[in-house]
């Protein structure tokens, strides 16, 4: 089994700000992440998606690590579908495969329960799961066909191309969830699964029912294709994270899905290992607490730490 060790950064570039007769330079917080995990052999970057809160679009953030790198992968932790033109949602995922040689990891979601989200993306919550389930196909449809009619309840299309094509083939998309419905909808359409707050005892739960479903529609997932994002925090879990994670599942302790530290990160990692998965997104849910100018550097520490903690366990 391949383990690969990925980070996600959910985090802002901000403006220049002034500060008496000096202005601050523009904030490299996400360059130097971006700049570290190439150096110190991260397999891929992750970025947030959230339309109305302070994080970079995800496809900016990953067309600037493409320019930016040479080896190191990236994706959406998790893009946003319902909303989305699959024809335009197609041609620049197909277009940032094309300009990093290959790298491109796409993967989709629901999105978050929050009414802002649902208004930016103009798709009502009980609409999400339909509009997904048309799109999704049809994207990959036209990554692989050279012209692509569909009739479907959202979309019409006659005669439509998609160029250039991804360079990778096939062109591989992750799924996240953790619903039986969300598993469901991996094991019929996803080539992966990459749940989020999530235990080693219920990604195991949910690669058995992936792969029943997957069998059931007459495919198969790659055992090497489920995996989990792992939190963890430097100080404390933030009470919005606590007040989300109870809401979520009532019955689950926080400190069950979210490890204390970097140094909490390597164990749970091997637990993940051992119950099937191999595939990893650590990301932080605070920030280093060096705020202002030395921030950078702050983050460069993390990663650091993370680097000696967990990339061993790649082979």
């Amino acid at each position: 089994m391949r383990i690969r060790v990925g980070f996600g950064y959910g985090g802002s570039t901000r403006p220049a700000k002034d500060h008496g007769d000096q202005d601050e330079p523009a904030d490299q917080v996400f360059a130097t992440v971006v700049d570290d995990l190439e150096r110190l052999g991260f397999d891929s970057l992750w970025v947030s998606e959230r339309a109305t809160a302070t994080t970079l679009d995800p496809m900016v953030a990953m067309a600037f690590a493409a320019g930016r790198t040479e080896r190191l992968k990236f994706g959406p932790a998790v893009m946003v579908l319902p909303g989305r033109n699959p024809v335009l949602c197609a041609k620049a995922l197909a277009s940032l495969d094309c300009v990093s040689g290959g790298r491109a990891l796409p993967a989709f979601g629901l999105g978050i329960a929050d009414g802002a989200e649902h208004q930016a993306f103009g798709v009502r919550r009980g609409d999400r799961a339909a509009w997904f389930d048309e799109a999704l196909p049809l994207i990959r449809r036209l990554w692989t066909e050279e012209e692509v009619d569909h009739r479907g309840d959202r979309f019409h299309l006659e005669g439509v191309r998609v160029h250039p094509k991804p360079v990778q083939d096939p062109f591989e998309v992750w799924l996240g969830g953790q619903a039986p419905s969300e598993l469901r909808r991996c094991g019929r359409l996803g080539d992966g699964w990459l749940p989020s707050f999530t235990t080693p005892a219920m990604v195991a739960d949910g690669i058995r029912l992936v792969t029943e479903t997957a069998a059931e529609h007459g495919r198969t997932i790659d055992p090497e294709h489920f995996g989990a994002l792992v939190p963890f925090v430097h100080d404390h879990l933030p009470d919005r994270f606590t007040t989300r994670l109870q809401d979520r599942q009532p019955n689950l302790d926080p400190r069950e899905v979210v490890a204390q530290g970097v140094s909490g990160l390597r164990d749970r990692l091997e637990a993940f290992v051992s119950a099937g998965a191999s595939k990893f997104v650590v990301f932080p849910l605070d920030g280093p607490a060096s705020p202002g100018p030395a921030e950078a550097d702050a983050w460069h520490g993390t990663i650091e730490d993370v680097a000696i903690e967990c990339l061993s366990l790649q082979d």
